[in-house]
């Protein structure tokens, strides 16, 4: 683990932080757990050997995340997290290597966003910035793995593709709004 990086934050996070952190929090599981589904599946190489780094990576930003968030503070949804994630990785790894790079893709480019509207904030408030910093390297982790699947996936895409990131997209997103609430 980067050390840089470790809980210094004494004092109480705002609700609304507290909130994306535990949306944060929710979707670095769930990230961890679609490298796993992908794992579990794919029997190609070279999406294993993509899906191995990558969760190394997401099991470190996890440990990041998970030391800036108390326990109590979890999402009570985090075993459906799990589970989503688990099957956001293994589906597409069925239909091959273009499936799970798009859906990769899919997933880091909402991810990416979602991370940035925070660290805008941060920034804007002038809060937080130690923070801020885990955030941008989270972010930045994230913007590789999505240009990574960009480079290794085929162009084109045919409708059921275009359709499955549709809903992998819109999942991220109803997932963000349910791991704010609880």
């Amino acid at each position: 683990m980067d050390s840089s990086f470790t809980s210094t934050q004494k004092a109480e996070l705002p609700a609304w932080l507290r909130q994306d952190m535990r949306s944060n929090h929710a979707g670095e599981t769930g990230a961890v757990y679609i490298y796993r589904g992908i794992l579990s599946v794919s029997r190609d190489e070279q999406v294993r050997t993509f899906a191995r780094e990558h969760l190394t990576t997401e099991e470190n930003h996890l440990e990041l995340i998970s030391n800036e968030l108390p326990v109590c503070h979890h999402s009570i949804f985090l075993p459906l997290w799990k589970l989503a994630g688990f099957l956001t990785g293994a589906i597409p790894s069925l239909f091959g290597s273009n499936a799970v790079y798009a859906t990769i893709d899919a997933v880091e480019t909402f991810v990416g966003e979602h991370y940035l509207e925070q660290i805008d904030r941060l920034q804007a408030e002038a809060s937080f910035p130690e923070l801020r910093a885990l955030l941008e390297k989270c972010r930045n982790d994230e913007i590789d793995h999505r240009d990574e699947a960009r480079d290794a996936k085929s162009t084109g895409s045919r409708p059921f593709l275009t359709g499955w990131c549709w809903l992998v997209k819109k999942g991220s997103k109803s997932a963000v709004i349910l791991a704010r609430w609880r």
